[in-house]
């Protein structure tokens, strides 16, 4: 996997975190990106140092810092071969009834509109001559899931733009999605702190993910093991959605 050069969004912690590092065991080159510098430098550090792992910090949904992503990664490691879309933002909990359509449209943009935004970016970085895209979807958006509704919606719309892009971008770059249920992080701890064992007692393997579950599967997509796999969508549950208890 020498040649082999990844960008993963949202990758300071949690399960992006743990996707650029089973890049980097797998010997990929990888650059992180998100919006704490100092968070970043740390995690590239872990990962390895600048030899194997870099961070770039910025918004998502800030077409000159994904631009700056692309150019870094081609001034220090060479073409893109593969791209994570990780990031994601949910700021509201609540009923689409009355959800505020300003941090609707937000989430829209980071979510969706972001991540084809990271697509277009690593296809001038050098993706366009080959490689693959993994997108980080939901079960949210597989499933109805009260509460966390419009980030479900974002998250089907992941699902749709996985499959046109999938379509347009044969046969040189695979493009895949997973979709993971409640994952142990901070960005998901809403969903579970304090009553862990209740939430994990729905789930038929009767615990809840961590995010080296979801990194297995993702390294899996962009490998050549997945070499005749595009357009699809794994569900990474626990085999939650066989029991519709989605909370």
């Amino acid at each position: 996997m020498a040649d082999q050069v990844a960008i993963v969004t949202g990758a300071s912690r949690g399960i992006g975190f743990a996707i650029a590092q089973r890049f980097v065991a797998d010997g990929y080159k990888v650059c992180i990106t998100g919006r704490d510098a100092a968070a970043l430098d740390s995690a590239a550090k872990d990962l390895g140092g600048a030899d194997v792992a870099i961070g770039v910090a910025g918004k998502g949904d800030d077409p000159d810092h994904r631009a700056a992503v692309v150019d870094t990664v081609l001034g220090q490691f060479g073409p893109v071969t593969a791209l994570v879309n990780n990031i994601g933002i949910n700021p509201v909990y609540g009923p689409l009834g009355s959800i505020d359509l300003g941090a609707a449209r937000k989430i829209f943009e980071v979510n969706v509109l972001g991540t084809l935004g990271w697509v277009q970016e690593a296809l001038r970085g050098g993706l366009a001559e080959g490689g693959s895209i993994v997108n980080i979807s939901s079960v949210s958006g597989v499933r109805p899931a009260p509460g966390i509704g419009f980030y479900g919606v974002t998250k089907a719309a992941l699902i749709h733009l996985t499959e046109e892009l999938a379509v347009e971008l044969a046969p040189k770059v695979r493009v895949n999605a997973v979709a993971p249920a409640v994952v142990k992080t901070k960005f998901a701890s809403a969903l579970f702190e304090g009553r862990e064992d209740q939430v994990s007692a729905g789930y038929p393997l009767a615990r809840l993910g961590v995010p080296e579950d979801v990194a297995g599967a993702v390294a899996f997509l962009s490998s050549a093991d997945a070499g005749w796999i595009t357009g699809q969508t794994i569900v990474i549950d626990g085999g939650v959605t066989l029991t519709g208890k989605m909370q």
